[in-house]
């Protein structure tokens, strides 16, 4: 038995390493330099890029999302989604549409042709045509000028009153890797899949904003300014808070933000925003400057939101894997809309009312827990959605049970008996009530099939967590901490598929697993 049992779990490293030794992905570097005009609500930009071909093809042309177009007009693939979800349709009522234009690609300074998608939905993709082919291992430069025109706020991007939201929002090359090409159009139901980048992004704006996004803040008198206010509000959370005040409100500012190794840059910019500041110290000492900037208004519940978020990166740097980044941040957005919230590397939008502390805290953890499952393990969320939302509501589920006896699932239909249950009993009570949920699609369902908004969140999020349950209560958290430890490890800023998952587990615990993974592509329960 030994015997056989050791070759089973050389048999499985072996594999393991074979994957990694054959393992590829492309490599961007971004030089962005745009400007935001509030009154116009535009975007004026322009970009190089410097584009590696990692891969052993030669490239003649490369897919670029120009994901402002989504928001056009009514035939693009994101309005006709909406349209045919009757949960979601509520959302167009009076919007106003944005675009993408002046686009002029040079590619070593040569003029690039271009073409547009075969599908007349998707006029948010266009190929670049490359003016010489691009060999494997040799790099080009890409540089483009573009002007956007910013959508109301109903889909992620956009502008509500003061705020603005900018997110998809530059030329961005689409993810070449061994199945291809994906080149898909932009979705509100569905996310994205993007090739790791750093990023170099010059932001100008009106003088008296507030600006959140992604990476480090390179200016060091408004970093030490953000800084200063931000921890007299985290110190003093009662009375009046400190706010901004800028140098010269009628002049423009400059802000400049670098980060490496991550698959997307955003930005978010508001008046008047109340800004906190804290330090995350992590268990191996590393120090992360954490941020947190909300509407200044009378009894907020944002005004513990820097404990939320640090919370949040401590918990699960120490049950994944630790925190890779030097800051962590979350930003409250538009009132009344009905998403939760969307994540960006080292920044989420919260768009949930702040109602309850219980739920504000866990929207947060889990738009922070994106860090680890969207941005530091960078998996196609548009294909296998669950091993983005599903893997990190598992860990929301034990965030929220641990720290409040309460889930985001059920809210205030917990009995009272359960609450007082510890944590360990009360997490397995609620999986219990998950379990008698009808839920009809198979976890492996890509975004773009999921007939309703609904059944998406359901299956992509919930019976996902259900399903790593039920791998826990079989191995035990101990060992599954481990798994997720080391799948951690093994595939940290790079694009592992479910089959990575499943050779990561089975090395861990070294058992087979081909029956769990299994139940992915099961319709109904696991029964």
């Amino acid at each position: 038995m030994k015997k056989n049992f050791l070759m089973l779990f050389l048999s499985l490293i072996s594999l393991s390493l074979f994957a990694q030794q054959n393992y590829w992905q492309q490599h961007l570097s971004y030089n962005i330099d745009v400007s935001l005009n509030e009154k116009d609500k535009t975007l004026q930009g322009s970009e190089k890029i410097v584009y590696k071909n990692n891969s052993p093809s030669t490239l003649n042309f490369i897919w670029f999302h120009i994901w402002p177009n989504a928001y056009k007009n009514e035939s693009t693939a994101l309005f006709q989604q909406i349209r045919n979800d009757s949960s979601r349709k509520e959302k167009l009522k009076n919007v106003t549409y944005g675009s993408i234009e002046g686009l002029n690609f040079k590619v070593n300074g040569k003029t690039a042709t271009t073409e547009v998608h075969s599908n007349p939905q998707y006029i948010d993709v266009i190929k670049v045509m490359l003016p010489a082919p691009l060999n494997p291992g040799d790099s080009i430069d890409i540089s483009t000028d573009f002007k956007v025109k910013l959508p109301s706020y109903f889909s992620r991007s956009g502008y509500a009153d003061t705020e603005f939201m900018i997110t998809q929002w530059y030329p961005k090359p689409a993810v070449f890797d061994k199945d291809g090409w994906h080149e898909f159009p932009y979705l509100d139901m569905g996310e994205f899949y993007s090739e790791y980048a750093d990023y170099k992004v010059n932001i100008t704006v009106p003088g008296n904003y507030v600006v959140g996004a992604t990476g480090t803040l390179q200016n060091v008198g408004e970093l030490e300014k953000y800084k200063s206010i931000g921890a007299k509000n985290a110190a003093k959370r009662d009375g009046k808070p400190v706010l901004y005040q800028a140098t010269d409100k009628n002049k423009t500012k400059t802000l400049s933000y670098v980060m490496n190794n991550v698959p997307d840059f955003a930005w978010f910019a508001d008046q008047d925003l109340v800004i906190q500041y804290d330090t995350v110290k992590l268990a191996s000492g590393k120090i992360v400057d954490a941020f947190s900037y909300y509407h200044n208004k009378p009894k907020t519940l944002w005004v513990n939101s820097i404990d939320y978020i640090k919370d949040a990166t401590k918990r699960y740097s120490n049950w994944i894997g630790e925190y890779q980044y030097p800051v962590v941040q979350a930003i409250e957005g538009p009132k009344n809309n009905s998403s939760g919230g969307m994540e960006y590397p080292t920044i989420t939008l919260i768009t949930s009312p702040d109602a309850k502390v219980s739920s504000l805290d866990g929207v947060i953890a889990h738009e922070v827990g994106h860090n680890w499952f969207m941005s530091i393990l960078g998996s196609n969320e548009r294909i296998h959605t669950w091993q983005d939302e599903g893997l990190n509501t598992y860990f929301q589920f034990r965030y929220e049970a641990e720290k409040y006896r309460a889930n985001s699932i059920f809210g205030d239909a917990i009995p009272e008996n359960v609450k007082a249950l510890p944590a360990d009993k009360f997490l397995n009570a609620i999986y219990g009530a998950v379990s008698g949920i009808p839920m009809k699609s198979a976890i492996e369902t890509p975004a773009a099939n999921f007939a309703t908004s609904d059944e998406y969140g359901m299956i992509s999020y919930v019976k996902t967590a259900l399903w790593l349950y039920i791998l826990e209560s079989s191995v035990g958290r101990e060992k599954m901490d481990k798994a997720f430890q080391n799948y951690f490890n093994e595939w940290k800023h790079k694009h592992p598929t479910p089959a990575d998952l499943k050779a990561s587990f089975e090395t861990t615990l070294g058992i087979k697993l081909d029956e769990y993974f299994g139940l992915l592509n099961k319709e109904g329960d696991f029964k």
